[in-house]
């Protein structure tokens, strides 16, 4: 598995997926354990997210979380990559090692698979009579040794699975506009940096948009920013877009001015020219 660590201009999604499952799965926390980027080997062989019962009989409700049993395996893709035939059954020998190197059967251990698109060649692979939907974007694969799901968090419904829809390159501004109220609802009580992180760099615009339109929750979101410790990031952005905007406004004044034949000796003056 390829190294996570991130590398400048790439956005973490994998650090900001653990915290959306943590979030997602915040209420069961004293009854799982969450482990991030589980090593199987010494070598760089890794799973993202290993989450474990810490009370074998508790029935997790989540809708994401329902097939859960001791040990549960979770993949995820981030958004604009394909999760393949070839990645399924890489996934799978996951599992086979971690039982193996854990003394755990597979019968005690589910496998669920993260991305934002519909996997088609992998359903197709698999045999479409294989496959349930079993809630909108929640996939099941009968079949195997143990139990699998494939998550389409595109399908995901926002009012169920906020945190996991987000993480997107496609955010609608409603959807925003709810994660951002929550982030503030929950502040320090939660890991948010990464998450938050991602979220902002992969949707400027509908971000930026929320902030101007909810005006009187101004205050609340400068105060999420700065706790995510984005507030210089997006100051220097804003200003950034501030600049090219005038510079553009100049242009045009300029253009407007020599339209209306006045003298370009006159135009430099104006502008601060010798």
């Amino acid at each position: 598995m390829a190294s996570r660590k991130n590398t400048s201009g790439r956005i973490p999604w994998h650090a900001a997926f653990f915290e959306a499952v943590l979030l997602e799965l915040e209420q069961y926390q004293d009854v799982l354990e969450f482990q991030a980027e589980y090593p199987l080997t010494s070598e760089p062989l890794q799973i993202d997210v290993v989450i474990i019962k810490k009370t074998a009989d508790v029935f997790i409700k989540k809708n994401i979380a329902r097939i859960f049993k001791q040990i549960n395996l979770v993949e995820f893709k981030s958004p604009g990559d394909y999760f393949s035939v070839t990645d399924f059954y890489k996934v799978l020998g996951y599992a086979f090692l971690y039982a193996s190197l854990n003394t755990v059967s597979v019968r005690d251990m589910t496998v669920t698979v993260i991305e934002s698109r519909y996997p088609r060649e992998l359903f197709k692979y698999t045999g479409k009579g294989r496959v349930r939907e079993t809630a909108p974007g929640i996939h099941q694969i009968s079949g195997y040794p143990l139990d699998i799901q494939v998550i389409e968090s595109g399908k995901l419904l926002p009012e169920e699975n906020l945190w996991l829809r987000g993480l997107t390159k496609d955010l609608k501004i409603e959807t925003a506009d709810a994660i951002l109220t929550e982030s503030w609802k929950k502040r320090k009580g939660a890991r948010l940096e990464a998450y938050l992180h991602a979220v902002f760099e992969a949707n400027v615009p509908a971000m930026e948009e929320v902030l101007q339109m909810a005006k009187n929750k101004k205050k609340t979101f400068d105060q999420v920013l700065e706790e995510a410790g984005l507030t210089a990031k997006w100051e220097a952005r804003g200003e950034k877009r501030g600049e090219a905007r005038g510079e553009k406004r100049g242009e045009a004044k300029i253009i407007e001015l020599l339209k209306n034949g006045k003298p370009p000796e006159e135009i430099i003056k104006m502008y601060g020219g010798k």
